[in-house]
């Protein structure tokens, strides 16, 4: 497996992005994105699929982000754009808006005049996975992306809610290699987990973590997540990052 790590770093979020939609570095999320793009959903046949690695989303001075998964098979690989297009994302744009962190609660492609406040959104493997289950070696690999944008991120970053957990034990290691003292024992993660971590460079801030279980229909259809649930941890997180809500 090559490094897909560019040389020089990027030095803005635009030059980061434009590097990580070239990214090939993971066999098996290739393979799969690209077959899903050429045979598609029935409903989406008419379409032309994304296909490649999903960038990050939202301004580049955020002071909150927002950290998922992946994206989805025929939400982000479709649409090229992170949350876009499928349930996931219509419960979660729904709840930034309420919060005041998006221009209109609904997302349907990278055209629809979607505008975050503030925000920015992300995750920790950019490309779809089979099944939504990224391995290990995978999230492994795509790490640098994450610890790029951190360090792009950090002049203005102040809170982050993580969506799950899986995306709460990716990101941990990374912020404590990003210049943040991450406590022991490490925070644990549940639906409005809330910790504080300590800037351990001179150019980071302290840095509130907020847990809020995942937007998937798993969660939302059971009832186990609602749209007011993740609107709450949303407006809490918007607070801590200095945000009018």
């Amino acid at each position: 497996m090559t490094d897909p790590r560019p040389r020089p770093d990027p030095g803005t979020l635009e030059e980061m992005d434009a590097e990580l939609v070239q990214c090939r570095a993971c066999p098996r999320l290739v393979a799969w994105r690209e077959q899903v793009a050429r045979e598609k959903r029935a409903s989406y046949r008419g379409e032309e699929y994304w296909g490649r690695p999903v960038p990050g989303f939202g301004p580049d001075d955020a002071s909150l982000l927002i950290v998922g998964l992946a994206p989805a098979a025929h939400g982000g690989n479709r649409t090229g754009r992170m949350f876009t297009g499928d349930r996931s994302g219509d419960v979660l744009y729904e709840a930034m808006y309420e919060a005041g962190l998006a221009s209109q609660p609904v997302a349907t492609h990278r055209g629809d005049g979607l505008e975050l406040f503030g925000t920015r959104i992300t995750a920790p493997v950019h490309c779809a996975p089979p099944a939504n289950k990224p391995t290990v070696v995978e999230r492994d690999t795509c790490r640098h992306w994450l610890e790029q944008e951190l360090d792009l991120l950090a002049p203005t970053l102040r809170a982050v809610v993580v969506l799950g957990g899986f995306g709460w034990q990716s990101l941990l290691p990374v912020l404590s290699a990003s210049g943040w003292t991450v406590p022991t024992p490490r925070p644990k993660f549940g639906h409005g987990a809330h910790a504080v971590l300590q800037p351990a460079a001179p150019s980071r801030r302290p840095l509130h973590l907020f847990g809020c279980y995942h937007v998937s229909q798993q969660n939302t259809f059971t009832g186990r997540l609602t749209r007011e649930m993740v609107t709450d941890v949303l407006r809490d997180a918007a607070r801590a990052a200095g945000l009018p809500v």
